[in-house]
């Protein structure tokens, strides 16, 4: 029998700023309390003038778990240490794996027009956090998109059966394995539609609601918002007036998070050890 998973917590998007003074809105992650692992962190960048993110996040270190950015509108180029470069357009993402370290740089590349994106924090298991690190461009092109009960879908992370059918985003278990194996799907509703997912039973998931009004299971929200979701095997998102919304699930890691700044670990002699490496220059070997 199908269990629906409902709100379990409304976290309200708050206006705040990062980088060199880059307008966004912080939900999941906004406090110590706020994480919901495996995730530790939700930005949302939405800014129309320039002047509010034209100074970007220049180079910065991180270590201990991945990023994964995800644009709707804008431009922005990604640089590492590692000599990746990679330009951030419309509808596409990047999957960076800080392991061990990585020192980066993103900045927009547009000096006008509205720049609107998202960046997840997801955590690494123990024994991965000292990993090489890795890094991921994902085109437009390659992440799927369909109708699924009048909802336009678009799939970048796990792997999506329903309604006749089967839909594999450009990081899931086989082609590009994550311990934690995240579902993370883009969701936009008109009016009047009603949408079920199949979530995997014990993992972890929230929606950041970001344009409209939801339901779930009777529940109303209103954006910006990140809903908490209780375990089940599925949710159902209804829209009567129109909605846009990612949904995240993961498989929770159930370990000790020690974090400082960009870095994220199980212990404070981690932490301490990788501010110690950063100071040293020695983060990235």
């Amino acid at each position: 029998m199908t269990q629906q998973r409902n709100i379990t917590q409304v976290i309200p998007a708050l206006d705040t700023a990062d980088g060199d003074g880059v307008k966004l809105r912080r939900s999941i992650g906004a406090a110590e309390g706020l994480r919901h692992d495996p995730f530790l962190m939700l930005d949302e960048i939405l800014a129309d003038d320039a002047a509010d993110y034209i100074g970007g996040f220049p180079a910065h270190p991180h270590r201990g778990f991945e990023t994964v950015t995800y644009m709707l509108e804008g431009q922005m180029q990604h640089k590492d240490h590692m000599g990746n470069v990679g330009l951030l357009k419309p509808g596409g993402a990047q999957w960076m794996t800080a392991g061990r370290g990585v020192i980066h740089e993103e900045m927009p590349q547009q000096d006008e027009g509205r720049l609107h994106g998202f960046q997840l924090w997801l955590n690494l298991p123990a024994a991965e956090k000292m990993k090489p690190a890795d890094y991921r461009d994902i085109e437009p092109a390659q992440i799927p998109e369909t109708t699924l009960q009048g909802a336009a879908v678009r799939l970048i992370a796990g792997q999506l059966a329903l309604a006749g059918q089967s839909l594999s985003g450009p990081i899931n278990g086989n082609g590009y394995p994550v311990t934690t194996d995240p579902l993370m799907v883009d969701i936009q509703l008109a009016a009047g539609v009603e949408i079920s997912l199949p979530i995997q039973a014990g993992y972890n998931a929230f929606a950041y609601l970001f344009e409209g009004e939801l339901e779930v299971a009777s529940q109303r929200a209103s954006a910006p918002s990140a809903l908490k979701l209780s375990d089940g095997d599925s949710v159902r998102f209804l829209s009567k007036a129109g909605a846009r919304l990612l949904l995240f699930a993961g498989k929770p890691l159930n370990e000790p998070v020690a974090q400082r700044g960009p870095f994220v670990m199980n212990t404070q002699e981690e932490l301490y050890q990788a501010m110690k490496d950063y100071g040293r220059g020695t983060l990235t070997e």
